[in-house]
């Protein structure tokens, strides 16, 4: 963390200065936010990074104002006593102390030094006033949102009115209430007012960033939030954002590096009133249908701001929450405030993960954006304003329109936390995840739908989708050590399917991805048949009003598949970079691709679609290549455009030897070369067989000669060697076992002709998740990589480590 300056002690002693003057060593003096400011003004100009100038006043300011009056006095005789888990005694005292504050003039040498730093801007220039508290955005605490922020302030007298208020916003309820849950003493915390010239953003876009993933920690993204209008709508979370992801290693290197972007409904925009009174200067209105179906800023503009993330991040040798607004005049993006990240930045060193798993499924009643990682369950408590709050019971489940950081005092006693509105870096969602509490923020509906009393569980743990389930269901907290992880004796990688959670499972130990499959990017990021897609707009009405709402903010509904598939395919590859990453391409079957929106119009009707039209069979049938050019043209926007070229084709229910041929040539028809390299000419290009039908391993040499190796699925090779349908129940699903001797002697016959032939060979079916001994008996047989399910790797590791040690010792 910067902190050379040599004139941090002079300043202390001053009462008002511009920001081009002070740097991080004038915290005590300006607090976190204001100091921040400065240090980035003078330090990072340079690098490029733009910030709005400005002044602020200081801690000794604020302690000259507290002394005029007796003002200090008397704010001492209001806390003396007080209760702050007694909400209403709160309210009442945080009250009389604010009105206090505003009814005491400033002294008048204090009042002429504001006025005069106020013209030295220009003439009537329009600034945001905000409050920085010199206890504030340490890297142990975070007040967000905590003191208030009063926006277009034209003129000396409005200024000094919004000082005063800031001022007073050190006791907010929620302020004084998170100071005694902190420790920090009231007396020792000042604030410091920023006036800082306001970036038009009313007129353009705001939000804010993370150099670092919220939610898992995950260091190599910047999570950018944004929407239309002033940023306090994203702070507040009164809106439902845009979010984006922005792969570093891939923007270092210069190429498009946007992996997975979501959009929100930007329901509301905030701006400016000019027809209002001081502090009282905004209004929200609603947003057009059309600007909300689009991204609030472009790619590119993502990509620029989180350049300026990182040159931030790499300044303050640290993890960064940083705000910024897009100027809607001159177009141009400005930071506008920078602090420490709080939350999982100053976690303990990696040495134990925590993870949550739902065990059992009830009714989803709701769902929304899920912050926090974690499950909690109880009763709802729906709150619709601030003088319900002290209905909420320790391990009630709070549910709000807008859970508001006024309400921390009762945060904390709630297992979960559910709004309507709100994105995953609104103030309420930091405090959340600070508090160790889940939260799904976003809803739209939880109001409506959740009832007060009724029981359930709230789960935060399957993606970034936040689900709300009736009932008080059951699920499993484990703590996964991994500093004393032993040498496993293969190498282990992972099945994923949903590249949501892919930043988590990323930080298990692992050797990349041994199975990513498509079907789960389809069916939930896409939700369409790539037919209906590419019949755009010939469809019928209703259909096409389906679809319409599907593509809001991609170019057309082709790109859209495109551009969806390859999000997720590079949300994979980027958090394992540089891992392997083996993509299956689509092994969807005629009943599953019938349920995607105008899916029945395409699918035939199969009397057993487990062994009917999928896999290769699909690509090569000419009324189905259209749509696979289409998968084709993902992952190659993902290798050669983005540069992810740890990622790795695989084709499933390869059939014959024909088929084989076939899909080989049409890969390389669509510009996915077997062996070619990368944009660089590095990484050549894999293609991996699914060994899954007894005639792969029959003929395995034989389809080796079109593939870079084999990846088993143990699941349909079960299937077709016992003849059982892997999804029948009833007596025969008995016999269903990877662990027959006819079905290892498939799997011995396709390693062995792997090994023979010097090709890649792994498995990726669930029989090594469901029986370490198998997964055992394939390490003995000479497999490359078993790739396991993610909640399999530790267990497996562990046997298989054991296994290798009994061995050596024998």
């Amino acid at each position: 963390m910067p902190t050379s300056h040599l004139d941090s002690t002079v300043n202390a002693a001053r009462n008002v200065i511009d920001f081009v003057e002070l740097r991080m060593s004038d915290v005590e003096s300006v607090g976190g936010k204001n100091a921040s400011l400065g240090e980035m003004i003078s330090q990072l100009a340079a690098k490029g990074v733009r910030v709005p100038g400005g002044y602020a006043t200081t801690a000794n300011a604020y302690r000259i104002f507290l002394a005029h009056n007796n003002l200090a006095q008397r704010i001492d005789d209001v806390l003396a006593t007080l209760d702050v888990d007694d909400v209403k005694a709160l309210a009442q005292a945080g009250k009389l102390i604010r009105e206090q504050i505003l009814g005491t003039p400033f002294p008048a040498a204090l009042e002429a030094e504001v006025r005069s730093h106020y013209a030295a801007l220009g003439e009537n220039v329009t600034v945001a006033v905000r409050s920085s508290a010199t206890a504030e955005d340490l890297p142990d605490a975070s007040f967000a949102g905590q003191q208030e922020t009063y926006l277009n302030i034209v003129g000396a007298d409005n200024v000094l009115e919004a000082i005063k208020h800031v001022f007073a916003s050190l006791y907010n309820d929620r302020a004084i209430s998170y100071r005694v849950h902190k420790g920090f003493d009231h007396k020792l915390v000042a604030l410091s007012a920023g006036v800082q010239r306001m970036v038009r953003s009313d007129l353009g876009a705001a939000g804010v960033m993370f150099s670092i993933d919220t939610e898992t920690g995950f260091d190599q993204v910047v999570f950018v939030t944004a929407s239309y209008g002033l940023g306090e709508t994203v702070v507040q979370g009164a809106v439902n954002p845009d979010e984006f992801y922005v792969h570093k290693p891939t923007l270092q290197a210069g190429r498009p590096a946007v992996v997975r972007k979501h959009l929100g409904s930007k329901a509301i925009r905030m701006e400016f009133d000019l027809q209002a009174s001081a502090g009282k200067s905004v209004r929200t209105v609603p947003v057009g249908d059309a600007e909300r179906r689009q991204f609030s800023i472009s790619d590119a503009e993502v990509e620029e701001l989180a350049r300026y993330a990182l040159i931030i991040e790499q300044h303050y040798e640290g993890a960064m929450d940083i705000e910024w607004g897009r100027d809607g005049v001159d177009g141009k993006l400005y930071i506008l405030q920078a602090r420490p990240e709080t939350v999982k930045s100053q976690e303990a060193a990696a040495d134990k993960l925590s993870k949550f798993r739902m065990l059992e499924k009830g009714q989803l009643l709701s769902e929304g954006r899920a912050v926090g990682q974690k499950i909690g369950a109880g009763t709802v408590r729906v709150i619709r304003d601030v003088s319900e709050m002290d209905l909420v019971q320790p391990g009630d489940v709070l549910v709000s329109d807008m859970t508001d950081p006024d309400w921390e005092p009762v945060m904390k006693r709630a297992a979960a936390i559910v709004t309507n509105r709100g994105g995953r870096t609104c103030h309420a969602a930091i405090i959340a995840r600070e508090l160790g509490i889940p939260a799904v923020v976003g809803t739209g509906d939880a109001t409506r739908v959740l009832e007060d009393g009724m029981a359930v569980t709230v789960s935060c743990a399957e993606g970034d989708t936040g689900n709300i389930y009736a009932g008080i269901l059951k699920f499993e907290k484990m703590e996964v050590a991994l500093a004393t992880m032993p040498p496993s004796p293969v190498k282990l990688m992972m099945n994923v399917g949903n590249p949501e959670l892919a930043f988590e499972f990323a930080q298990l130990p692992n050797e990349g991805v041994g199975l990513a499959r498509l079907e789960f990017i389809i069916n939930r990021m896409i939700g369409v048949h790539p037919k209906a897609l590419l019949a755009y707009p010939n469809l019928a009405p209703e259909l096409k009003g389906k679809v319409e709402e599907r593509i809001a903010g991609y170019r057309s509904a082709v790109d859209f598949y495109v551009d969806k598939l390859a999000e997720g395919i590079a949300t994979l590859g980027a958090a394992f970079w540089p891992k392997k990453v083996i993509v299956r391409l689509s092994d969807f079957k005629s009943n599953e691709y019938a349920n995607l929106i105008g899916g029945p119009e395409y699918e035939p009707h199969e009397e057993n679609p487990m062994i009917g039209f999928r896999g290769a069979a699909r690509y090569v049938d000419p009324g189905f290549r259209d749509c696979f050019e289409l998968e084709c043209r993902a992952v190659k926007k993902v290798r050669d455009v983005m540069g992810l070229t740890n990622v790795e084709v695989m084709i499933p229910f390869v059939r014959t030897l024909a088929e084989a041929a076939k899909v080989i040539e049409l890969l390389e028809a669509n510009g996915l070369k077997r062996g070619a390299g990368g944009p660089d000419g590095n990484a050549p290009l894999r293609v991996i067989m699914m060994c899954e039908i007894p005639a792969n391993a029959v003929l395995a040499e034989q389809f080796l000669q079109y593939f870079d190796g084999f990846s088993i699925g143990s699941n349909d090779m079960t299937q077709l060697t016992l003849g059982i349908d892997r999804d029948s129940g009833g007596p025969v699903s008995l016999s269903f076992d990877e662990r027959n001797d006819a079905v290892k002697a498939m799997l011995a016959m396709s390693i062995a002709a792997c090994r023979k032939l010097g090709k890649y060979v792994g498995i990726c079916g669930q029989g090594p998740s469901d029986h370490p001994d198998f997964a055992q008996w394939l390490v003995g047989q000479g497999i490359e990589t078993i790739s396991l399910n993610p909640d399999t790797v530790v267990e497996t590791w562990l046997y298989l480590a054991e296994e290798a040690g009994k061995k050596t010792a024998g």
